[in-house]
């Protein structure tokens, strides 16, 4: 996307420093062939000074740079690189712009280099809700931040939203703040500035702090392979599921094992589960019974065998002992009710 190279112009602006300035800059920004950044610390005690005056050279080679005949010179491709942020959406998280930017490590540190010698460029460091990003307008930034933050608040804590809706939700906070017509890739750039936003292996975005979006374990990989296959499966095609979708070899009986222990999943047959979200009730047969005969009153054997049926994998005669049990009470015309 550049039409130059990020290390032969950052060589030719630092070229009429001093020295020190020079090598203070390069060891700050890591424009060295190994590309490791210095602390002002570190720099300050191989000088035998104090880092804030490391820090004053920095800033004073950065100045100097500005106001030198080389940046006049490289201008042509200090609005090249404008004009690539530009392109890509205007305001982005530095590490995306960098990976669309930069071909490699090392050269990423020349782009921030000249990011941050540039006047075109401002920076807006790392807080609680953003990644540190770069931006041409202000004015804009303010407008992406603030539809990021709308959106993250209109979010439920554990809902995943697949990324083409999430990405006309996201459209309509951008226009009540005044932004119109952005591609969805653009868009999609915007949304990787936060840090409360996030995407999961699957393509379904939501808050980052779910685990549904921010996937960790076992249990969140068969979680995703559950919702994705949406109906109850036996553990072991959940094992097979999660090495398919996520390239995660999973033993089965270690899933077994996880989803036993999760309350986002409910056993409803010998070996199958499935996500208690979708409306299943975790416990055994006739705790099934229970819950139908508390919400809907007195039914036949036949309704209670078909209800159960919905939520249950088992054979109609598991269903006719289980209503023996003394927590039911036969009724003179047939029905079945909670025993008294």
């Amino acid at each position: 996307m550049l039409s130059f190279s990020p290390k032969s112009v950052s060589k030719e602006l630092l070229n009429e420093l001093p020295e020190r300035s020079k090598k203070v800059i390069i060891d700050r920004f890591g424009l060295t062939p190994k590309g490791e950044s210095r602390t002002l610390d570190a720099i300050g005690q191989e000088y035998g000074i104090t880092r804030e005056r490391i820090r004053q050279i920095e800033n004073h080679g950065l100045s100097s740079v500005r106001d030198s005949e080389a940046y006049e010179a490289q201008l042509t491709a200090l609005e090249d690189l404008k004009k690539a942020l530009q392109a890509l959406g205007g305001v982005l998280a530095e590490e995306t712009l960098l990976r669309h930017l930069a071909k490699n490590d090392n050269e990423q540190n020349h782009i921030v280099f000249l990011l941050t010698v540039g006047h075109h460029f401002d920076k807006a460091k790392e807080d609680n809700d953003f990644k540190t990003r770069w931006h041409i307008d202000e004015s804009l930034a303010e407008q992406v931040e603030n539809a990021l933050t709308a959106l993250y608040e209109s979010l439920e804590p554990n809902r995943l939203t697949p990324h083409e809706e999430f990405i006309e939700v996201f459209s309509k906070f951008l226009k009540q703040e005044g932004v119109k017509n952005r591609s969805p890739e653009v868009m999609e750039r915007w949304l990787l500035i936060s840090k409360r936003i996030g995407k999961n292996p699957l393509g379904e975005w939501g808050r980052l702090d779910s685990p549904h979006v921010r996937i960790k374990n076992t249990r969140d990989f068969a979680y995703l392979t559950l919702k994705r296959h949406g109906s109850p499966m036996h553990f072991t095609e959940v094992a097979e599921g999660i090495e398919k979708l996520f390239g995660r070899e999973t033993h089965p009986a270690t899933t077994h094992n996880e989803l036993i222990k999760d309350g986002r999943f409910v056993l409803v047959g010998r070996g199958l589960y499935a996500l208690k979200e979708w409306g299943y009730e975790p416990g055994v047969v006739r705790d099934v019974i229970r819950g139908i005969l508390h919400r809907e009153g007195p039914l036949s054997r036949e309704d209670i065998v078909d209800r159960v049926k919905r939520e249950r994998y088992v054979k109609d005669a598991t269903i006719a002992v289980n209503l023996q049990n003394s927590m039911f009470t036969r009724l003179p015309d047939g029905r079945y009710t909670l025993a008294k």
